[in-house]
């Protein structure tokens, strides 16, 4: 018996023997990939199998569920029509890995769609994101998915950059808790059940030069450390991530993609990581394309494979045939491809591909979208909604509401709900490469798709969710008013005059998520200004000057400088883009069936030229010397991190801190009491930071190092609990040493980081 189907002999006797077996092309063909994406007229998704393209096998399949379309059954009928192939037809019958994109929900058509990361993030409420990911897994699994390309880690302080949407936000401590859940979720305790996550991207991908998507990332080692990577390197020493991502941008002059000292270095041989470093799409070409550090394909692929990049994605490009010229001409020792092949097959055993590599395509679709499933991703959208503004507590709404107009392209669209990377906002494109300029070029396949008005009935939409609200004695008036971006202002008179004949006046405004040129936010969708699109501001202003009370209803993927409207509309409710009951989501807070809890990831720029504009910048920052604020305007955000409004009010009181001396291996609990004071049930985010006095650095003003979301009945108490570990306090000093300094720390509670109540301190001895 071949050992490697020897069930009695471990992994690693398994991944050597089967290694022993292979011919270069094969092992090639396992550290490469191919894209499930149609070819010919006829739509032909199995076309790399009838080309001969997996002949010696492959390592992974790209993205078989955007590229396709398929339902669940038909689509683990594919799954499992590329795996017996593999597993039947190739020599040596590995099967291969399949991977999808899950940010916001398993990337297919039919899955449960749930709020983008930055909704994510801004529930504070970690437990919910691990709760969405065990579904995501289960749908996965059921589909014949392995991997997942998920979840982005990236710290968002620049809000121009389009891909703020993806990210938990500005802090890498609460960006951290949300790592961690999600990658847990994913996994799961077993991974021969569960799905491979895959961090991303590594790293400092969202602080880049001007905001410009792979731009160079202008960042200190020691900032990096203390900041950028941290999230990974929770995710890896934590959750125990199993994958991850290079970022496409350079770092001091180093594309990430090209980086020992990152890939290897740091990640493997500082942090103890055992797992698969796969590129980010098309990221080894662009050493050559964009990065201009590698002369063709072969120099690229070796450049990659020698910063520790296990897998290209995703396709088999330059680990294919100009690595194997590279290998056969001396240039690239085969023993790099050796350690990366060892690493996919000892992945594939861990998953147990190999005892069963097929799923049972009858089982798929009871995974996909149940009522429970919807019901929990309209959980968490209401959880992610910030109320930004409510002068006079024109919020809650009565449903006994005469007249209500519904006002602004995004109230009644469905497509305008959704986050980049999931279905909806992907389904349609391909990326295919120029022969003339070797450049990628991205262009539609499926026409239907790029007027996708309508993706899907099972997509709530804010206007629907409105109606549902309200029974036949309440008149709902509607118009649009505008589109989304555009100079067209046809439409705003009609909102004008629907809304002088309403009691008040919701309008919907935002962007469009989507990796496309006619998108506003998602991927290589960076923005200078971030003003309200296109002619909504117009139409906002118009609206108000009826006299009707307004509330604005933000759909967006990053934060809007919205100073000029501040005081015209009389609410504000960021909304993010809330998925596919984001509409149900929005009523539901819109009419006071939900207290909305929610609280900002990262701050709001008043004005662009604040940029970037964070809560825990150093003493000598957030501000210009003597004077603190610009010339033309405060140095202040306009709305700060952590910070959000409730239908309710509370107290916070009896601020304990036990031990006040601590060593630097122990940890310090703080109590505190919050007393609702109001008339309505609601959710307090009490959140806790702390600032080293003096330290041999200058350190944050503030750091946040814990919070707790909890719901408090009216008259009702609750002692919040909450830990702080020394080792937390550790920062790089002088000579880049991870360290706990003794001193004084000022404990600081309280419900944004800009509104503490209450202050005490311990020391480090």
């Amino acid at each position: 018996m071949d050992i490697y189907k020897d069930s009695s002999k471990s992994v690693q006797h398994w991944v050597q023997d089967l290694l022993s077996r292979m011919t270069l092309e094969e092992k090639i063909a396992q550290i490469g990939s191919i894209s499930g994406r149609p070819e010919g007229s006829d739509k032909n998704y199995l076309g790399f199998i009838e080309n001969g393209l997996v002949k010696n096998g492959i390592g992974q399949i790209s993205a078989p569920a955007r590229s396709t379309g398929l339902p669940a059954k038909e689509l683990a009928e594919y799954t499992n029509a590329v795996q017996k192939y593999l597993v039947e037809e190739t020599r040596l019958g590995i099967p291969a890995i399949i991977h999808e994109e899950c940010i916001n929900g398993m990337r297919a058509k039919g899955t449960t769609v749930f709020p983008q990361a930055i909704g994510l993030a801004s529930t504070w409420e970690p437990e919910l994101v691990e709760k969405m990911t065990e579904i995501i897994r289960l749908q996965m699994r059921a589909t014949g998915f392995h991997q997942a390309l998920s979840p982005v880690l990236d710290i968002a302080r620049d809000p121009r950059w389009g891909r703020t949407e993806e990210s938990y936000g500005e802090d890498p401590y609460l960006d951290s808790r949300m790592a961690v859940a999600f990658v847990k979720g994913l996994q799961g305790e077993d991974i021969s059940k569960g799905v491979v996550a895959t961090v991303k991207h590594f790293v400092g991908h969202g602080y880049s030069e001007g905001g410009m998507n792979c731009a160079p990332a202008n960042i200190t080692p020691r900032l990096l450390r203390e900041i950028y990577l941290y999230p990974f390197e929770q995710a890896v020493k934590e959750a125990g991530v199993l994958s991850l991502m290079n970022a496409y941008h350079e770092i001091d002059g180093v594309p990430c993609a090209a980086s020992e000292e990152l890939l290897t270095k740091i990640l493997r041989d500082e942090w103890g990581f055992d797992g698969l470093v796969v590129s980010d799409y098309y990221a080894v070409r662009q050493l050559m394309t964009y990065h201009n550090i590698a002369s063709d394909g072969g120099e690229a692929a070796g450049l990659a494979l020698k910063a520790g990049i296990d897998v290209e994605l995703p396709d088999h490009d330059c680990y294919a045939e100009p690595l194997k010229e590279y290998v056969e001409q001396g240039k690239v020792s085969e023993e790099l491809i050796n350690t990366a092949v060892e690493r996919v097959l000892t992945m594939k055993f861990k998953l147990g591909l190999f005892e069963n590599p097929f799923v049972d395509p009858e089982t798929a679709s009871a995974t996909w979208d149940t009522s429970e499933q919807r019901e929990f991703s309209r959980e968490i959208a209401r959880k992610s909604i910030v109320l930004l503004k409510n002068d006079g507590n024109v919020l809650p709404l009565k449903k006994d509401v005469k007249t209500i107009a519904v006002i602004g392209p995004s109230a009644d669209s469905q497509r305008n709900l959704l986050g980049d990377y999931s279905f909806g906002a992907n389904y349609g494109y391909r990326m295919r490469r120029d022969p003339d300029t070797n450049e990628l070029v991205v262009e539609w396949y499926d026409e239907d798709y790029h007027h996708d008005h309508v993706i899907s009935n099972t997509i709530v939409s804010i206007l629907e969710g409105i109606k549902a609200k309200l029974d036949s004695n309440t008149k709902v008036l509607y118009e649009k008013g505008c589109d989304v971006t555009g100079t067209n202002e046809y439409g705003i008179s009609k909102a004008v005059a629907v809304a002088k004949n309403a009691d008040v006046a919701v309008i919907a405004v935002g962007g469009r998520s989507g990796l496309l040129n006619e998108y506003t936010s998602g991927e290589m969708r960076d923005r200078a200004e971030l003003g309200l699109p296109g002619v909504q501001e117009k139409l906002v202003k118009a609206v108000c000057e009826t006299g009707t009370p307004i509330v604005l209803v933000l759909v967006n993927g990053r934060p809007y400088t919205l100073k000029r409207l501040l005081d015209k509309v009389t609410a504000i409710v960021e909304v993010w883009l809330p998925g596919e009951e984001g509409g149900n989501a929005v009523a539901d807070v819109l009419f006071g069936d939900y207290n909305p809890g929610g609280r900002l990831p990262m701050s709001f720029p008043e004005k662009e030229g604040q940029i970037p504009v964070y809560y825990a910048h150093k003493p000598s920052g957030g501000r210009s010397s003597s004077w603190e604020d610009y010339v033309d305007g405060s140095s202040k955000p306009l709305f700060p991190f952590g910070y959000g409004l409730s239908y309710t009010t509370f107290e916070y009181r009896n601020l304990k801190i036990s031990p006040t001396k601590v060593s630097a291996d122990n940890e310090v609990t703080v109590k505190v009491d919050v007393k609702n004071t109001g008339k309505t049930a609601g959710d307090e985010v009490v959140q806790l930071y702390i600032n080293d006095i003096i330290a041999t650095i200058p350190r944050p003003v503030k750091e946040l190092k814990a919070f707790k979301r909890v719901n408090i009945l009216p008259g009702e108490t609750k002692t919040v609990e909450l830990k702080i570990k020394a080792e937390s306090l550790a920062f790089y000093n002088l000579d880049m040493k991870r360290v706990v300094e003794p001193g004084i720390f000022i404990v600081m509670v309280g419900n944004s980081s800009d509104n503490i109540l209450l202050e005490s301190e311990f020391e480090v001895e």
